[in-house]
Protein backbone atom coordinates (compact mmCIF):
# COMPACT_ATOMS: atom_id res chain seq x y z
CA UNK A 1 0.00 0.00 0.00
CA UNK A 2 1.38 3.41 -1.00
CA UNK A 3 2.36 5.85 1.72
CA UNK A 4 0.33 9.00 2.20
CA UNK A 5 2.02 12.40 2.05
CA UNK A 6 1.80 12.60 5.85
CA UNK A 7 3.52 9.23 6.24
CA UNK A 8 6.28 10.29 3.84
CA UNK A 9 6.71 13.47 5.87
CA UNK A 10 7.04 11.48 9.10
CA UNK A 11 9.59 9.12 7.54
CA UNK A 12 11.76 11.98 6.28
CA UNK A 13 11.46 13.78 9.63
CA UNK A 14 12.55 10.68 11.53
CA UNK A 15 15.64 10.11 9.36
CA UNK A 16 16.70 13.76 9.34
CA UNK A 17 16.11 14.58 13.02
CA UNK A 18 17.59 11.26 14.16
CA UNK A 19 20.70 11.94 12.11
CA UNK A 20 20.97 15.51 13.40
CA UNK A 21 20.81 14.20 16.97
CA UNK A 22 23.90 12.00 16.66
CA UNK A 23 25.79 14.37 14.37
CA UNK A 24 25.19 17.46 16.52
CA UNK A 25 26.40 15.59 19.61
CA UNK A 26 29.58 14.51 17.83
CA UNK A 27 30.02 17.99 16.38
CA UNK A 28 30.00 19.45 19.90
CA UNK A 29 32.65 16.89 20.92
CA UNK A 30 34.92 18.09 18.11
CA UNK A 31 34.59 21.80 18.88
CA UNK A 32 37.16 23.65 20.97
CA UNK A 33 36.61 26.59 23.25
CA UNK A 34 38.25 28.42 26.14
CA UNK A 35 37.30 26.79 29.41
CA UNK A 36 37.35 27.75 33.07
CA UNK A 37 41.14 27.41 33.17
CA UNK A 38 41.62 29.93 30.35
CA UNK A 39 42.85 27.23 27.94
CA UNK A 40 41.28 26.01 24.70
CA UNK A 41 40.20 22.38 24.78
CA UNK A 42 37.58 20.09 23.28
CA UNK A 43 34.04 20.18 24.60
CA UNK A 44 34.18 16.89 26.53
CA UNK A 45 31.04 16.98 28.69
CA UNK A 46 29.00 13.79 28.12
CA UNK A 47 26.80 14.23 31.19
CA UNK A 48 25.93 17.80 30.24
CA UNK A 49 25.00 16.52 26.78
CA UNK A 50 22.85 13.82 28.37
CA UNK A 51 21.08 16.59 30.30
CA UNK A 52 20.29 18.34 27.01
CA UNK A 53 18.90 15.06 25.68
CA UNK A 54 16.51 14.83 28.63
CA UNK A 55 15.51 18.44 28.06
CA UNK A 56 14.55 17.42 24.52
CA UNK A 57 12.48 14.54 25.88
CA UNK A 58 10.73 16.95 28.25
CA UNK A 59 9.60 18.91 25.20
CA UNK A 60 7.66 15.79 24.17
CA UNK A 61 5.53 16.23 27.29
CA UNK A 62 4.91 19.84 26.30
CA UNK A 63 3.85 18.71 22.82
CA UNK A 64 1.55 16.11 24.38
CA UNK A 65 -0.09 18.73 26.61
CA UNK A 66 -0.63 21.05 23.62
CA UNK A 67 -2.22 18.29 21.53
CA UNK A 68 -4.27 17.15 24.53
CA UNK A 69 -5.56 20.69 25.11
CA UNK A 70 -6.40 21.21 21.44
CA UNK A 71 -8.37 17.95 21.36
CA UNK A 72 -9.76 18.07 24.91
CA UNK A 73 -13.37 17.94 23.71
CA UNK A 74 -12.96 15.10 21.21
CA UNK A 75 -9.89 13.23 22.54
CA UNK A 76 -9.58 11.45 19.20
CA UNK A 77 -6.01 12.33 18.21
CA UNK A 78 -3.82 9.23 17.78
CA UNK A 79 -0.96 10.67 19.84
CA UNK A 80 -3.07 11.24 22.97
CA UNK A 81 -5.11 8.04 22.90
CA UNK A 82 -4.50 6.03 26.04
CA UNK A 83 -5.10 5.91 29.75
CA UNK A 84 -4.42 8.84 32.08
CA UNK A 85 -4.99 6.67 35.15
CA UNK A 86 -1.38 5.88 36.06
CA UNK A 87 1.30 6.89 38.54
CA UNK A 88 4.05 8.78 36.66
CA UNK A 89 6.67 7.35 39.03
CA UNK A 90 6.25 3.97 37.33
CA UNK A 91 8.42 5.55 34.63
CA UNK A 92 11.20 6.53 37.06
CA UNK A 93 13.23 3.26 36.71
CA UNK A 94 13.04 3.53 32.91
CA UNK A 95 14.34 7.09 33.13
CA UNK A 96 17.26 5.96 35.32
CA UNK A 97 18.16 3.24 32.82
CA UNK A 98 18.01 5.90 30.11
CA UNK A 99 20.23 8.21 32.18
CA UNK A 100 22.94 5.59 32.70
CA UNK A 101 22.78 4.18 29.18
CA UNK A 102 22.85 7.54 27.39
CA UNK A 103 25.67 8.88 29.57
CA UNK A 104 27.83 5.84 28.84
CA UNK A 105 27.01 6.10 25.13
CA UNK A 106 28.04 9.75 25.00
CA UNK A 107 31.32 8.95 26.76
CA UNK A 108 31.92 6.25 24.15
CA UNK A 109 30.94 8.57 21.31
CA UNK A 110 33.66 11.00 22.35
CA UNK A 111 36.21 8.19 22.00
CA UNK A 112 35.18 6.67 18.67
CA UNK A 113 33.65 7.51 15.29
CA UNK A 114 30.02 8.62 15.06
CA UNK A 115 29.33 5.99 12.37
CA UNK A 116 30.70 3.23 14.63
CA UNK A 117 28.65 4.70 17.47
CA UNK A 118 25.48 4.35 15.41
CA UNK A 119 26.33 0.87 14.13
CA UNK A 120 27.21 -0.49 17.57
CA UNK A 121 23.85 0.69 18.86
CA UNK A 122 22.44 -2.16 16.77
CA UNK A 123 23.84 -4.58 19.36
CA UNK A 124 20.78 -3.84 21.49
CA UNK A 125 18.98 -6.62 19.60
CA UNK A 126 21.28 -9.18 21.24
CA UNK A 127 20.60 -8.05 24.79
CA UNK A 128 16.86 -7.49 24.28
CA UNK A 129 16.59 -11.09 23.05
CA UNK A 130 18.47 -12.50 26.05
CA UNK A 131 16.68 -10.36 28.65
CA UNK A 132 13.29 -11.08 27.07
CA UNK A 133 13.89 -14.78 27.61
CA UNK A 134 14.95 -14.22 31.21
CA UNK A 135 12.31 -11.72 32.37
CA UNK A 136 9.44 -11.84 29.87
CA UNK A 137 9.34 -15.64 29.35
CA UNK A 138 9.60 -15.04 25.63
CA UNK A 139 10.63 -17.80 23.26
CA UNK A 140 13.19 -16.63 20.69
CA UNK A 141 12.72 -18.40 17.34
CA UNK A 142 15.48 -19.87 15.20
CA UNK A 143 14.97 -17.02 12.74
CA UNK A 144 15.60 -14.47 15.49
CA UNK A 145 18.70 -16.30 16.76
CA UNK A 146 20.03 -16.32 13.20
CA UNK A 147 19.47 -12.56 13.08
CA UNK A 148 21.36 -12.17 16.37
CA UNK A 149 24.23 -14.18 14.89
CA UNK A 150 24.40 -11.88 11.88
CA UNK A 151 24.40 -8.82 14.15
CA UNK A 152 27.28 -10.21 16.23
CA UNK A 153 29.25 -10.92 13.05
CA UNK A 154 28.60 -7.42 11.69
CA UNK A 155 29.70 -5.82 14.95
CA UNK A 156 32.91 -7.86 14.97
CA UNK A 157 33.69 -6.69 11.43
CA UNK A 158 33.08 -3.03 12.37
CA UNK A 159 35.09 -3.31 15.59
CA UNK A 160 38.07 -5.04 13.98
CA UNK A 161 38.06 -2.44 11.18
CA UNK A 162 38.22 0.38 13.75
CA UNK A 163 41.22 -1.29 15.36
CA UNK A 164 43.20 -2.28 12.25
CA UNK A 165 42.69 0.74 10.02
CA UNK A 166 44.33 3.79 11.54
CA UNK A 167 44.57 6.95 9.46
CA UNK A 168 47.89 8.87 9.48
CA UNK A 169 47.60 11.70 11.97
CA UNK A 170 44.36 10.35 13.42
CA UNK A 171 43.89 11.90 16.87
CA UNK A 172 42.05 8.79 18.09
CA UNK A 173 44.38 6.10 19.34
CA UNK A 174 43.63 2.41 19.04
CA UNK A 175 42.91 2.08 22.75
CA UNK A 176 40.48 5.00 22.55
CA UNK A 177 38.55 3.39 19.69
CA UNK A 178 38.36 0.01 21.42
CA UNK A 179 37.26 1.57 24.71
CA UNK A 180 34.67 3.74 22.98
CA UNK A 181 33.16 0.82 21.06
CA UNK A 182 33.04 -1.34 24.20
CA UNK A 183 31.35 1.45 26.18
CA UNK A 184 28.68 1.77 23.51
CA UNK A 185 28.01 -1.98 23.71
CA UNK A 186 27.79 -1.79 27.51
CA UNK A 187 25.33 1.08 27.13
CA UNK A 188 23.13 -1.14 24.96
CA UNK A 189 22.87 -3.63 27.84
CA UNK A 190 21.45 -0.83 29.99
CA UNK A 191 19.16 0.34 27.18
CA UNK A 192 17.91 -3.21 26.72
CA UNK A 193 17.06 -3.28 30.44
CA UNK A 194 15.04 -0.12 29.89
CA UNK A 195 13.12 -1.65 26.99
CA UNK A 196 12.37 -4.87 28.86
CA UNK A 197 11.26 -2.93 31.94
CA UNK A 198 8.95 -0.75 29.84
CA UNK A 199 7.43 -3.80 28.18
CA UNK A 200 6.93 -5.64 31.48
CA UNK A 201 5.64 -2.83 33.68
CA UNK A 202 4.62 0.06 31.42
CA UNK A 203 3.21 -1.35 28.18
CA UNK A 204 0.11 -2.79 29.87
CA UNK A 205 -0.83 0.61 31.32
CA UNK A 206 -1.61 1.98 27.82
CA UNK A 207 0.18 5.28 28.48
CA UNK A 208 0.38 7.51 25.38
CA UNK A 209 3.95 7.10 24.08
CA UNK A 210 4.61 10.83 23.74
CA UNK A 211 3.54 11.35 27.35
CA UNK A 212 5.69 8.46 28.59
CA UNK A 213 8.78 9.85 26.84
CA UNK A 214 8.06 13.28 28.33
CA UNK A 215 7.77 11.97 31.88
CA UNK A 216 11.00 10.00 31.49
CA UNK A 217 12.61 13.26 30.39
CA UNK A 218 11.32 15.02 33.51
CA UNK A 219 12.67 12.33 35.84
CA UNK A 220 15.98 12.00 33.99
CA UNK A 221 16.54 15.76 33.87
CA UNK A 222 15.74 16.15 37.59
CA UNK A 223 17.96 13.29 38.72
CA UNK A 224 20.91 14.25 36.51
CA UNK A 225 20.71 17.90 37.59
CA UNK A 226 21.33 16.73 41.15
CA UNK A 227 24.05 14.29 40.11
CA UNK A 228 25.94 17.00 38.22
CA UNK A 229 26.56 18.74 41.54
CA UNK A 230 28.15 15.57 42.94
CA UNK A 231 30.04 14.84 39.72
CA UNK A 232 31.65 18.30 39.98
CA UNK A 233 33.60 17.01 43.01
CA UNK A 234 34.07 13.29 42.27
CA UNK A 235 37.47 12.51 40.66
CA UNK A 236 37.22 10.70 37.34
CA UNK A 237 39.19 7.55 36.43
CA UNK A 238 42.31 8.04 34.28
CA UNK A 239 41.59 9.06 30.65
CA UNK A 240 37.98 10.00 31.45
CA UNK A 241 38.29 13.25 33.39
CA UNK A 242 39.15 15.44 30.40
CA UNK A 243 38.20 18.72 32.06
CA UNK A 244 40.23 21.26 34.06
CA UNK A 245 39.21 19.74 37.39
CA UNK A 246 39.72 16.11 36.32
CA UNK A 247 36.31 15.22 37.75
CA UNK A 248 33.38 13.17 36.45
CA UNK A 249 31.79 16.34 35.06
CA UNK A 250 32.78 19.97 35.30
CA UNK A 251 29.47 21.60 34.43
CA UNK A 252 30.85 25.09 35.14
CA UNK A 253 33.59 24.55 32.57
CA UNK A 254 30.96 23.29 30.15
CA UNK A 255 28.80 26.39 30.43
CA UNK A 256 31.87 28.65 30.12
CA UNK A 257 32.88 26.83 26.92
CA UNK A 258 29.33 27.20 25.55
CA UNK A 259 29.46 30.92 26.31
CA UNK A 260 32.84 31.31 24.59
CA UNK A 261 31.91 29.42 21.43
CA UNK A 262 28.41 29.99 19.98
CA UNK A 263 28.82 26.96 17.70
CA UNK A 264 28.75 24.69 20.75
CA UNK A 265 25.46 26.29 21.76
CA UNK A 266 24.14 25.62 18.24
CA UNK A 267 25.18 21.96 18.54
CA UNK A 268 23.54 21.62 21.96
CA UNK A 269 20.31 23.21 20.68
CA UNK A 270 20.49 20.81 17.74
CA UNK A 271 20.53 17.91 20.20
CA UNK A 272 17.62 19.29 22.23
CA UNK A 273 15.35 20.10 19.30
CA UNK A 274 16.21 17.05 17.21
CA UNK A 275 15.57 14.58 20.04
CA UNK A 276 12.12 16.09 20.58
CA UNK A 277 11.16 15.88 16.91
CA UNK A 278 12.81 12.46 16.55
CA UNK A 279 10.73 11.00 19.36
CA UNK A 280 7.59 12.55 17.93
CA UNK A 281 8.36 11.23 14.44
CA UNK A 282 9.38 7.78 15.69
CA UNK A 283 6.23 7.32 17.75
CA UNK A 284 4.09 8.60 14.87
CA UNK A 285 5.77 6.23 12.39
CA UNK A 286 5.06 3.29 14.68
CA UNK A 287 1.41 4.31 15.02
CA UNK A 288 0.85 5.28 11.37
CA UNK A 289 2.84 2.45 9.80
CA UNK A 290 4.64 -0.17 11.91
CA UNK A 291 7.56 -0.84 14.24
CA UNK A 292 9.27 -2.66 11.36
CA UNK A 293 9.09 0.49 9.23
CA UNK A 294 10.67 2.41 12.10
CA UNK A 295 13.49 -0.14 12.20
CA UNK A 296 14.13 0.23 8.45
CA UNK A 297 14.20 4.02 8.72
CA UNK A 298 16.64 3.74 11.62
CA UNK A 299 18.99 1.78 9.34
CA UNK A 300 18.68 4.54 6.73
CA UNK A 301 19.58 7.01 9.48
CA UNK A 302 22.76 5.05 10.28
CA UNK A 303 23.80 5.11 6.62
CA UNK A 304 23.08 8.85 6.37
CA UNK A 305 25.17 9.57 9.50
CA UNK A 306 28.02 7.53 8.07
CA UNK A 307 27.93 9.45 4.76
CA UNK A 308 27.93 12.83 6.52
CA UNK A 309 30.80 11.73 8.77
CA UNK A 310 32.83 10.82 5.68
CA UNK A 311 31.88 14.04 3.89
CA UNK A 312 33.07 16.30 6.75
CA UNK A 313 36.20 14.14 7.17
CA UNK A 314 35.57 13.02 10.71
CA UNK A 315 36.82 9.64 9.50
CA UNK A 316 38.11 7.94 6.35
CA UNK A 317 36.31 5.33 4.28
CA UNK A 318 37.38 1.73 4.92
CA UNK A 319 35.64 -0.91 2.81
CA UNK A 320 35.27 -3.48 5.66
CA UNK A 321 32.94 -0.97 7.36
CA UNK A 322 30.60 -1.37 4.39
CA UNK A 323 30.64 -5.16 4.78
CA UNK A 324 30.00 -4.88 8.52
CA UNK A 325 27.13 -2.45 7.97
CA UNK A 326 25.57 -4.74 5.34
CA UNK A 327 25.75 -7.73 7.71
CA UNK A 328 24.19 -5.64 10.49
CA UNK A 329 21.30 -4.69 8.20
CA UNK A 330 20.88 -8.34 7.20
CA UNK A 331 20.79 -9.40 10.85
CA UNK A 332 18.26 -6.72 11.79
CA UNK A 333 16.00 -7.70 8.88
CA UNK A 334 16.36 -11.39 9.73
CA UNK A 335 15.53 -10.75 13.39
CA UNK A 336 12.44 -8.74 12.49
CA UNK A 337 11.13 -11.32 10.03
CA UNK A 338 11.70 -9.30 6.85
CA UNK A 339 13.60 -12.12 5.13
CA UNK A 340 11.23 -14.91 4.03
CA UNK A 341 11.97 -18.52 4.88
CA UNK A 342 12.42 -20.78 1.86
CA UNK A 343 12.04 -24.05 3.71
CA UNK A 344 9.20 -26.26 2.47
CA UNK A 345 7.06 -28.57 4.48
CA UNK A 346 5.85 -31.81 2.95
CA UNK A 347 2.03 -31.84 3.19
CA UNK A 348 0.70 -34.71 5.27
CA UNK A 349 -2.71 -35.70 6.39
CA UNK A 350 -3.43 -34.48 9.93
CA UNK A 351 -6.25 -35.26 12.24
CA UNK A 352 -8.12 -32.39 13.91
CA UNK A 353 -5.97 -32.23 17.08
CA UNK A 354 -2.69 -32.29 15.11
CA UNK A 355 -3.93 -29.57 12.77
CA UNK A 356 -4.80 -27.37 15.74
CA UNK A 357 -1.31 -27.85 17.21
CA UNK A 358 0.38 -26.96 13.90
CA UNK A 359 -1.71 -23.80 13.58
CA UNK A 360 -0.76 -22.82 17.14
CA UNK A 361 2.97 -23.29 16.40
CA UNK A 362 2.73 -21.24 13.19
CA UNK A 363 0.95 -18.50 15.09
CA UNK A 364 3.78 -18.39 17.64
CA UNK A 365 6.41 -18.25 14.88
CA UNK A 366 4.62 -15.33 13.20
CA UNK A 367 4.19 -13.22 16.31
CA UNK A 368 5.38 -9.63 16.46
CA UNK A 369 9.18 -9.65 16.90
CA UNK A 370 10.87 -8.28 20.01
Amino acid sequence: MAWTNYQKFLAVMMVITGSINSLSTKWADNLKSEGSDGQDHNFDHPFLQTLSMFLGEMLCLLVFKIIFFMNRHTGEHALINGSQNFNPFILMPAAMFDLVGTSIMYIGLNMTYVSSFQMFRGSIIIFVAVLSMAFLDRWITKQEWLGVGYVVTGLLVVGVTDVLFQDPGDSKGRNSLITGDLLIIIAQVVSACQMVYEEKYVAGLNIPSLQAVGWEGVFGFSALSVLLVAFYWIPAPPHFGNNPRGTMEDVVDGFIQIGNNPLILVAILGTIISIAFFNFAGISVTKEMSATTRMILDSVRTFFIWMVSLAVRWQSFHWPHLIGFAILILGTCQYNGLIPSFSRRTPVALDESEETEVLREESNDDRTPT
